[in-house]
Parts: C-alpha cells; sequence; structure tokens
C-alpha cells in the first residue's frame, strides 16, 4: 500500500508540474480498419512542428471544418486526397492550399453561381495505397464532382512498397501488389489485426477511455512527445549523414525516386503506383465524377537558388530532379487523366521572388510548404481545375 500510495503521489505531482508550466502534446491518430490509421474524430489541441498551430479534428475524422454527408444545392463538392501536405498541420486551416484553393475558385467564370465546397481527407503518412482506400470507404458518402489526388512524389513510391516502406514495417497496413499481372489488394495484415484482441479493444469502451485519457493526461502525452520525438530524430540524423548540404526534406525520402529505377524494389514500386493511378481514375469517372492527379514538390526541387539546387543533384547523382513529375505526366497523358505538375511552377515562383516555399522555424528550405507555399499551390492548383477539368476562366 506504501509503494502504491507513493506511486500515485509522484504520478499526480508530475501531472500537476506538467499543467503548471503549460505542457501539452496533441496525438491525432487511431486505428482504422481499412487504412490502418486516421485522424480521431473530436481530437484537438496545439500541434508543435514546423509551425506551431491550434487543431481541430471534425466529427467525422477529417482536418477540417464540419460537412453535411448530403450535398447542399447549387454546390460543386470536391474532395481532396494526399498526406501530410494535404493535413497541413504546419499552418492555419485557412492557410492550407486546399482552403486557397476553395477561396480563389469562386471567380471560376464555369461555376455559374455555384459554391465551391472542398472536402479535406488528408492524413500525414498515407501512401496511395491508403488513399485509394479512403477513397473507397470514406469519400462516396459525400458525393462529390471532383476528386483532387495530391501526390508526394519524394516518398510516395516507396511508401506503395511494403519491402521500400521502412518507416511504417511494423504497422498492418493496406498495399497493392501484383498476383499474375492483375493488380489486387493485399489488407492480409490489415485484417490478421482487425481480428485481434487487441483491436476489438480498441474499438470498445476500452479504446474510448484511453483515447480520454490521452486527450486530458499530460503524463500520457509527454509519453507520445518522447516517442515522436525519437522517432524523428533517428530519421533527420539519417538523413543529414547521406546528405548534409541539401535542405531537410519531409520524412522517409529516398533520393532514388529522381532516377529511373534499376533495383527490383523500385521498379516493382513503381509498377504498383502507376498501376493504382489506372485504377483510380476509372473508379471516380465510373461514377461520373472529374479527376486531377496533383503531384506536389520537394523543398529541394523548389529552393530558390540555382546553385543550390545543382549542388545537391550532384550530391544525389542526378541531372534533373523533376523525373517522377514527368513520368507521371506522361502516364496521364498516356491513359487519358490530368496531370498538374506544381514543383516546376512552384520553382519559377521561388526562383523570381527568391522565396522559400518549404520549412519554417526550425526547418528552412525543406520540410513542408510554409504559408507562402500553401498559397502558391492552391492558386495553381485552382487555376488548373477552372481552366481543364471546369472549362471556365479565373478571375
Amino acid at each position: 500500500m506504501l509503494m502504491l500510495t507513493g506511486l500515485v503521489c509522484g504520478l499526480l505531482i508530475c501531472e500537476i508540474f506538467l499543467r503548471v508550466i503549460g505542457f501539452t502534446h496533441l496525438n491525432p491518430y487511431i486505428t482504422d480498419p481499412y487504412t490502418g490509421f486516421s485522424l480521431r474524430p473530436g481530437a484537438e489541441g496545439w500541434w508543435r512542428g514546423e509551425g506551431v498551430t491550434y487543431i481541430k479534428i471534425n466529427s467525422d475524422g477529417l482536418r477540417d471544418r464540419e460537412h453535411s454527408k448530403t450535398k447542399p444545392p447549387n454546390t460543386l463538392r470536391i474532395a481532396v486526397l494526399g498526406d501530410s501536405f494535404t493535413e497541413a498541420f504546419d499552418v492555419e486551416m485557412q492557410e492550407a492550399w486546399w482552403a486557397v484553393m476553395e477561396q480563389r475558385l469562386q471567380g471560376c467564370d464555369a461555376l455559374r453561381g455555384k459554391k465551391v465546397e472542398v472536402i479535406n481527407f488528408g492524413v500525414a503518412g498515407y501512401s496511395t495505397a491508403r488513399e485509394l482506400m479512403t477513397l473507397r470507404h470514406r469519400v462516396w458518402q459525400y458525393s462529390p464532382d471532383v476528386v483532387v489526388l495530391n501526390m508526394t512524389l519524394i516518398n510516395d513510391i516507396k511508401d506503395n512498397s511494403r519491402v521500400l516502406n521502412q518507416e511504417y514495417a511494423t504497422l498492418p497496413l493496406p498495399y497493392f501488389i501484383y498476383q499474375r499481372d492483375k493488380l489486387v489488394l493485399d489488407d492480409s495484415q490489415l485484417v490478421a489485426r482487425n481480428k485481434s484482441l487487441y483491436f476489438r479493444l480498441q474499438q470498445s469502451f476500452v479504446g474510448d477511455a484511453m483515447n480520454w485519457l490521452r486527450a486530458h493526461l499530460r503524463l500520457m502525452q509527454l509519453v507520445d512527445k518522447a516517442r515522436d520525438t525519437y522517432q524523428k530524430r533517428k530519421i533527420i540524423t539519417q538523413q543529414t549523414n547521406e546528405r548534409p548540404n541539401a535542405p531537410r526534406e519531409v520524412e522517409g525520402w529516398d533520393s532514388s525516386v529522381f532516377k529511373e529505377p534499376t533495383a527490383p524494389a523500385w521498379t516493382e514500386a513503381w509498377r504498383v503506383t502507376e498501376g493504382m493511378l489506372l485504377l483510380m481514375p476509372d473508379e471516380v469517372q465510373s461514377k461520373g465524377v472529374k479527376f486531377l492527379v496533383v503531384t506536389g514538390s520537394g523543398g529541394i526541387q523548389v529552393y530558390p537558388d540555382p546553385e543550390v539546387r545543382q549542388t545537391s543533384m550532384r550530391s544525389l547523382g542526378v541531372t534533373n530532379l523533376f523525373y517522377p513529375e514527368m513520368r507521371i505526366k506522361t502516364l496521364g497523358e498516356r491513359e487519358g487523366f490530368s496531370v498538374l505538375n506544381l514543383a516546376p511552377g512552384m520553382q519559377e515562383y521561388a526562383d523570381h521572388n527568391k522565396t522559400i516555399l518549404h520549412g519554417q522555424g526550425n526547418i528552412t528550405g525543406g520540410g513542408h510548404w510554409n504559408q507562402t507555399g500553401n498559397r502558391v499551390a492552391g492558386e495553381l492548383v485552382s487555376q488548373k481545375l477552372c481552366a481543364d477539368i471546369l472549362g471556365g476562366e479565373q478571375k
């Protein structure tokens, strides 16, 4: 009893101390039966990443305002799929590229007075496979008119391979694989996890209680913070050792994406990615919905100093930083779906304005889009949607 009492008192003192100094840490993720993990409905708190923002997750587990399942009349509804660049935790919600896109599209004459409503399904760490599963299990209930897939090519190709995706190697996630030249879903590990007692407890009142404790007890938040910090430092240290002079990129990127693949694992990762990019427009267009693939940018691709870019290219052993963008663009032209490559246009903007579009705080020139990067990306996407998807001109 004395030991138990001492332990409880010690934990209580630590909890009070953490509250007095104002410590908080947001862990907004929960397990998901289809994608492996997703955002926790109703989660909110301060996010301290590359920026400091107050995050609110809506009741349906989206980093967005509340949306009704029924589409309002006289409304063009756009569903946006993506990873951390679309989740956009490092900027205020109204500064995210998809919010900028929504605002700018109001000036598209092709809308003829319709209201534009963008719904954000982006979640950090999502691959094309997880985005495809999100499309199938979450997006269609909102009856969108347009689906926009935002790809982060510096890590998406690798993340579509169970062999290459070492950052999530221990997590049960959905992947697509080829079997007898047919692309099929491999969710065997996810199905096994969903049948486990641990997962069933997470989906019960026990899991709800743990989520409540994680949201309200600073000690549990401290544990989450320590684990997250360790993982990020491990990845950053590895990237710095491999590329000491290059701007820091988002977690999990691999320079092999800038080259024509020669290793079997990379060849297969590209094959699977391109296979999913054929599946997705077919599924979207079969419902009478329009589809656009947007490829984003890596910090080094749009760094506003050609000499720094040249140094990085020599370090990476490549002659072109836009290889993955051009490959996806060529695929879209050949197979009949629209592609917007943001990196070339954003590089032009960065060079002309001598402006850094990636990173803020301790990370400059790498990481995710900052406020300016999000604004430029949103403007470019809205122009593409208005002109090529909706068939109008933007004022």
